[in-house]
């Protein structure tokens, strides 16, 4: 029964399920048909003699990671860089969807929207170029500030200490216009009844805002928060590389995981070595959704996953 009501789900909404198809295939080619591979985190992978023929190694490829001296460094920059971005464009983008849900005028309102929207869909070497036109020390506009008001300007491309700052600037301003519009859709959902009470009751926009909006736009925060939580041991290794490449300089702020095992990648080639640190970073991104799910469950059950 359930095999046919599935297939006369497909006949009815076909449009639906041909847009899905191309995710569901990428999906299942390199998150499921990948899962064998996983094996080679625990060899001494060669490609000549494949999966089958390679030699075991057991834990020793996890030892030239955990062992390096860059180790814990790559690890603290990737959990404190994550847990930055996930807090300041979750606050930002909040704010901002309370703040344009309470503009009255409608082509304002979707002006807005699609502004704060666009720099979602640039891509990391597009900003790259447009922070190079900003903090660039020969022609960045913020340097040619500096200098018109009598102060030296500042090389950032060598100065790491900056470049947190900059990456959660940057990281914010990109990622904002999507979790506002998510954001934004959910609050408008909501019931205009409870608003209308809340001003009879005598309540102002802000005591609204506090009372009711924010209250129940939290399930959705917290299930967004959980699942950003998921990838906190992942370093947006498109970002970083973009916008700083192999600079040796700047990686006391910006070197990552993913950075990290990209450089080793090129300099030892060693595929196994790499799949270990993947591995690791797999697992611990279980742990951090399955802890920050049980924490949501207990505390507030309504923004629990499962």
């Amino acid at each position: 029964m359930k095999k046919r009501s599935f297939i006369k789900d497909i006949m009815k909404n076909p449009v639906s399920y041909l847009m899905l198809l191309p995710a569901a295939i990428y999906s299942l080619l390199f998150g499921y048909c990948t899962i064998p591979y996983m094996v080679i985190a625990f060899q001494q992978f060669s490609y000549k003699k494949g999966i089958a023929g390679s030699k075991w190694v057991g834990l020793k490829n996890f030892e030239f990671f955990f062992k390096s001296k860059d180790a814990t460094h790559v690890i603290f920059n990737t959990i404190r860089l994550n847990l930055l971005f996930i807090t300041f464009t979750m606050i930002c983008a909040v704010a901002l969807a309370i703040m344009i849900n309470e503009i009255q005028r409608k082509k304002f309102k979707k002006v807005a929207q699609s502004c704060y929207l666009l720099p979602y869909f640039l891509s990391w070497t597009i900003i790259c170029y447009i922070l190079n036109g900003i903090i660039g020390s020969k022609y960045g506009i913020l340097n040619n500030i500096l200098a018109s008001v009598g102060m030296d300007k500042i090389n950032f491309y060598v100065e790491a200490k900056y470049w947190t700052v900059i990456l959660v600037v940057v990281k914010v301003w990109k990622d904002l216009g999507m979790q506002m519009v998510i954001y934004l859709a959910t609050i408008t959902g909501f019931d205009d009844e409870l608003y209308g009470a809340a001003a009879i009751d005598g309540a102002s926009r802000w005591q609204m805002c506090r009372y009711i909006t924010i209250p129940m736009l939290m399930p959705t925060v917290i299930m967004l928060t959980i699942m950003a939580v998921g990838k906190v041991f992942y370093g947006d290794f498109g970002m970083i590389y973009a916008l700083v490449g192999d600079n040796g300089m700047l990686y006391d702020a910006t070197d990552v995981i993913d950075t990290y095992v990209f450089r080793t990648m090129r300099v030892i080639g060693s595929p196994s070595q790499a799949m270990a640190i993947s591995l690791f970073q797999a697992c611990m991104g279980f742990i951090c959704v399955w802890g920050t799910n049980f924490i949501a469950r207990k505390k507030f059950s309504e923004g629990a996953l499962f």
